[in-house]
């Protein structure tokens, strides 16, 4: 008999991941940004199934405004050294990736940039609960280059 208005549901989304964000480590932020991105992909890659053109677009859209506008925004060229250049060059080309998906309807090209997103967000995770049980143990505080290059080579 009575319904809940959408447009209420989302405001309590919205609240609650606003919550999140503001009560999230960087970190977190950057794990945050992973799974958004890679639900946009799972997004883009239904609508492509369903032949929705238009919404294949949008969600393909905020993938890549998540990659450039959040994770390639949030690299620190200059202290990141090597690694954070490499980094910058693997979100550009997975941006030119996701536009040339949408232009030439090629669901392998969303696929390639999800698994891309799946390996480094893994490599994220992985650094977090290094750090994490390393400051537990008292032993660092931060996370330097050749930790990262050590979890790679793991």
């Amino acid at each position: 008999m009575y319904s809940v208005p959408r447009c209420g549901v989302n405001a309590y989304a919205r609240v609650g991941l606003e919550t999140g964000v503001i009560a999230a480590s960087p970190h977190k932020l950057v794990l945050m940004l992973f799974e958004g991105a890679r639900i946009a992909l799972a997004s883009a890659l239904t609508h492509t199934r369903s032949g929705q053109i238009a919404a294949r677009g949008e969600a393909i859209s905020k993938a890549i405004a998540i990659i450039n506008s959040g994770l390639q925004a949030s690299l620190d060229i200059k202290a990141g050294g090597e690694l954070a250049q490499q980094l910058n060059a693997l979100y550009e080309y997975m941006g030119r990736r996701l536009l040339q998906a949408n232009v030439h309807d090629k669901p392998e090209y969303i696929e390639e940039v999800s698994g891309l997103l799946g390996e480094l967000h893994e490599a994220w995770e992985a650094i977090g609960s290094f750090t994490q049980s390393s400051e537990e143990g008292g032993m660092i505080s931060s996370v330097t280059h050749d930790d990262i290059a050590n979890l790679k080579k793991a």
